[in-house]
């Protein structure tokens, strides 16, 4: 039961992304929650889940962006893919871990939109789309990831309790 936990925080997460966190911005860029909490919740130890996570929060989404629905999900899928790929290597510093992935997902994921719009016919030019909406939305990213690493962490204790030694 507690494995359903997914299907409401990540359309709260969705939701959230869209009312508020999408206002919220720096430059022409902005935060994207959702993908951070499934950064944060793939590299939790212990955790099972993360895959359909990223599917989950992939297809909730693509729901509510004007990309193709592939998009959003291979984002989430590389972040979980790089996610658990850290975790085994760095797992002593998870919060590094959590910055690098939030890192290289983010621009994995701003790059594939950028690649999508412009096969789509939209000419955007590189530079400015680098500079005025990618790096403003990976700081915007790497701010949220502090805060959402420390839920996802006791959310992942409360999902997967550690059982203790007498």
């Amino acid at each position: 039961m507690r494995h359903l936990v997914a299907f409401p925080l990540l359309a709260l997460a969705v939701i959230l992304q869209s009312a508020i966190v999408s206002r919220i911005s720096l430059l022409s860029g902005y935060a994207d929650l959702v993908l951070v909490i499934v950064i944060g919740w793939a590299i939790q130890e212990g955790v099972t889940t993360a895959w359909h996570w990223a599917i989950v929060a992939g297809a909730m989404s693509a729901i509510v962006t004007g990309l193709p629905w592939g998009v959003p999900l291979a984002g989430f899928l590389f972040a979980v893919f790089i996610a658990q790929a850290l975790q085994k290597r760095i797992w002593q510093a998870p919060l590094i871990a959590m910055f690098t992935v939030t890192f290289l997902a983010s621009l994995f994921s701003h790059l594939l939109s950028f690649v999508v719009i412009n096969l789509s016919g939209a000419s955007i030019v590189f530079g400015d789309a680098f500079s005025l909406v990618t790096l403003p939305s990976v700081l915007l990213n790497l701010l949220l990831a502090i805060p959402v690493f420390l839920l996802m962490r006791d959310l992942a204790q409360w999902v997967h309790p550690i059982e203790e030694e007498e």
